[in-house]
C-alpha cells in the first residue's frame, strides 16, 4: 500500500491561516466522570443512615398531582392556605438536599434519608433541589413526596429558594 503523501508547506500554511482564532468546542453530551467534594456535614448524615427510607416510595403509585401551574400539593387534611404560604415564602427551608446529578435510586435514597432526619430533628420546612436537566427528578419527587407520610404539602420554590429548579416542603413534625 502507498503512503498518502504529507501536506506541503503551503498547504499546512493555508489550514493554519483557515482556524486561526477557532475556538475548541466543549463537549456536552458525555457527562464527565462526577469530582468528589466535600459535603456539608448534614448531608453526609443522610448518607449513612439512608439505607432503608426510601421503602415509602414506589414508582408505580401515581397521586393526582395537578398537570397545571406550578407543582403542589396538599394531604387532604392540610389546609389549602398552607399551600399559598409555601408559594409566597412565608416558610423558610431550614435545610436543603441538592440531588443534581443522582440516579433515580440515590435520589429516592437521599430523600428518605433527608425526610426522616426532618422528623427526627424537629424540621418543619425543606427545600428539594432536583434541577430541570431531563426533567426525571423534577417528575419523579412530587410524585414520591406525596406518598410520604411526614410530607403535609409542597409547592415549587420561590425563586430565592431555587425557582422552578426545587421544591418546598411542609413536614410534620412530632410535637416533643
Amino acid at each position: 500500500m502507498s503512503k498518502k503523501p504529507s501536506m506541503t508547506e503551503e498547504e499546512l500554511a493555508l489550514f493554519r491561516d483557515a482556524v486561526k482564532g477557532a475556538k475548541k468546542l466543549e463537549q456536552d453530551t458525555i457527562n464527565p466522570p462526577q469530582r468528589q467534594m466535600s459535603k456539608p456535614r448534614k448531608q453526609r448524615q443522610f448518607e449513612r443512615q439512608s439505607s432503608d427510607h426510601a421503602f415509602y416510595f414506589s414508582d408505580q403509585f401515581e397521586p393526582l398531582l395537578t398537570e397545571s401551574g406550578p407543582m403542589h400539593y396538599a394531604r387532604q387534611d392540610v389546609s389549602k392556605y398552607e399551600v399559598k404560604r409555601l408559594r409566597r415564602g412565608v416558610y423558610v427551608p431550614d435545610i436543603y438536599l441538592d440531588l443534581h446529578g443522582m440516579t433515580q435510586t440515590e435520589a429516592k435514597r437521599e430523600l428518605g434519608a433527608m425526610l426522616a432526619e426532618c422528623v427526627k430533628e424537629g424540621t418543619g420546612c425543606a427545600s428539594v433541589m432536583h434541577g430541570i436537566g431531563k426533567g426525571i427528578l423534577k417528575e419523579k419527587i412530587p410524585l414520591w413526596l406525596a406518598q410520604h407520610p411526614s410530607v403535609m404539602a409542597f409547592h415549587q420554590a420561590p425563586r430565592e429558594f431555587g425557582g422552578d429548579a426545587a421544591l418546598l416542603v411542609l413536614i410534620e413534625v412530632p410535637e416533643r
